[in-house]
């Protein structure tokens, strides 16, 4: 007979190892799977953590690290898998991974999201040979030669920043004529001389024949197109919510997980956690936020 868990986690960022560990603590017969070996989520390519409490200054991969121990510490039964698809309707809840099906009473939802494409000419092709959806993985191999960021956010910035302690020249290309980044990121990217903005402008075609050699942008407001040589480019335009494997769920126009702070979605016994959920912010903090408060709801849903 198939072992029927009491719950299943689906993603092992922030929000699915917290929500492990509550799980564990409250006695629940748990499993947390995750595609990748080492879990994390997008921490993991965090150069520097400067707003999680406690831990100021830290970088993504070690508070991941950290993360992942004390799961390891309370025992969490965790599987490398990638997850295909799911039957979340009726009392038991059927997980289809690469590695097998298996089984639960209730499921946490805490896939995350993954970077968003730009969709131009040359990203896909030149994918891993110049374009990169993250800095902190790749910049170290463009020491000394001149890059670009596209994206006007948070994480935008901080790559620009990142970028230019090692790189000859950064451009930071914004649709806009003004950044949507905190102030205080703001404040130190310009006082960076290595990097320019180019504002008003959006990349339209990625060029090179075996590697990125250079970008067209365009002027959103003049037409005008210039062309821009470089050696990598890095895509920091937001998210896409990791939603592919699961159906049947409400979900808002951009394809996150309807919940309030309870977790529960709109199928019985199936919780969303961690930045799949449709919600104002998105941080360490509230993810592990959700962790908590969803094996909450799930221990009532069990009871």
């Amino acid at each position: 007979m198939d072992r029927i868990y009491d719950v299943i986690i689906a993603g092992a960022g922030p929000a699915g190892m917290t929500a492990a560990i509550y799980a564990k603590r409250a006695e629940l017969s748990t499993l947390l799977i995750e595609q990748n070996f080492m879990g994390g989520g997008q921490i993991l390519n965090t150069y520097e953590v400067d707003n999680y409490p406690g831990f100021p200054g830290i970088n993504g991969f070690d508070l991941g690290q950290k993360f992942s121990e004390h799961c390891d510490k309370m025992e969490v039964e965790r599987l490398t898998a990638e997850i295909k698809s799911m039957e979340l309707e009726g009392e038991v809840k059927t997980i289809v991974t690469d590695q097998g099906e298996f089984k639960a009473k209730t499921v946490v939802l805490a896939s995350g999201n993954s970077p968003k494409k730009l969709d131009i000419p040359g990203e896909k092709e030149l994918s891993g040979m110049g374009v990169s959806y993250c800095a902190t993985c790749d910049g170290a191999f463009f020491k000394g030669k001149v890059t670009a960021v596209v994206g006007g956010g948070d994480v935008a910035v901080e790559d620009a920043i990142f970028l230019a302690r090692g790189c000859e020249k950064v451009y930071l290309i914004h649709r806009r004529d003004e950044l949507r980044a905190a102030r205080s990121l703001q404040t130190a990217l310009h006082k960076i001389e290595n990097i320019e903005c180019v504002w008003d402008s959006v990349v339209t075609e990625i060029k090179g024949e075996d590697k990125v050699s250079s970008v067209i942008v365009e002027n959103v407001k003049t037409k005008e197109k210039k062309e821009l040589e470089l050696s990598g480019i890095f895509i920091a335009v937001g998210n896409d919510p990791n939603a592919s494997f699961f159906k049947g769920l409400s979900c808002d126009e951009k394809g996150y997980v309807i919940a309030g702070e309870d977790c529960k979605t709109s199928l019985d016994g199936v919780f969303v956690a961690g930045d799949l959920r449709s919600k104002r912010l998105r941080q360490i903090t509230t993810a592990v936020a959700d962790g908590a408060n969803v094996i909450s709801s799930v221990q009532s849903c069990l009871i």
